[in-house]
């Protein structure tokens, strides 16, 4: 039995992504990329809304030319092994191409419950649309959230209103471009 986490990339007021749709002012540098790829040994499965699997579709096909360094390279190689899941009702089957995502339609919290229970590790949530209804109902019990100095000022939220958890600081790091990584657990 795998266990529920959900990470994002947020700005100091809270928002994944700004009002205008714009996300690139959290991008990782190197050093928080390495994070990111440490991070995925943990991972067995990704549960993705649609935005957030068109977004990391990209990972999916290694370019043929030398345009990747090293850690993109690695990056690809463990997105593609994890077993994804994209919860979209207005994708088809097509649309996912020869990847090997799975789509679900309707993405249930019993649905949930039940691709946690099936998995060999940690099951991440992406998207804060996608992991929205979880986070209310007290499923998710890891939250990791990679922190930019920058205020936005509106947008999407990370975290969804009505959502009332006591969590525990687990670990924490700064880098040197001011991004703090949290990581709770659900108390």
């Amino acid at each position: 039995m795998g266990s529920l986490s959900y990470t994002a990339t947020i700005s100091l007021d809270g928002y994944a992504v700004d009002a205008d749709g714009d996300f690139q002012w959290g991008a990782p540098t190197p050093e928080i990329f390495q994070v990111h790829l440490d991070r995925m040994h943990e991972v067995s499965t990704e549960v993705l809304g649609r935005n957030t699997y068109l977004l990391m579709k990209y990972w999916e096909a290694e370019p043929d030319d030398e345009e990747w360094a090293d850690a993109e390279r690695e990056f690809s190689r463990r997105w593609q092994a994890l077993e994804l899941i994209v919860a979209s009702s207005t994708l088809t089957h097509d649309d996912l191409g020869s990847g090997t995502a799975r789509l679900i339609s309707d993405l249930t919290l019993p649905a949930l419950e039940q691709i946690v229970a099936d998995a060999a590790g940690e099951v991440e949530i992406f998207g804060p649309t996608t992991a929205a209804p979880a986070i209310v109902a007290g499923m998710v019990r890891d939250f990791r959230f990679f922190v930019v100095p920058k205020v936005v000022g509106g947008g999407v939220r990370a975290l969804p209103d009505g959502a009332r958890l006591d969590l525990k600081l687990v670990e924490s790091t700064t880098y040197d471009n001011g991004f703090a990584y949290l990581h709770y657990r659900r108390g």
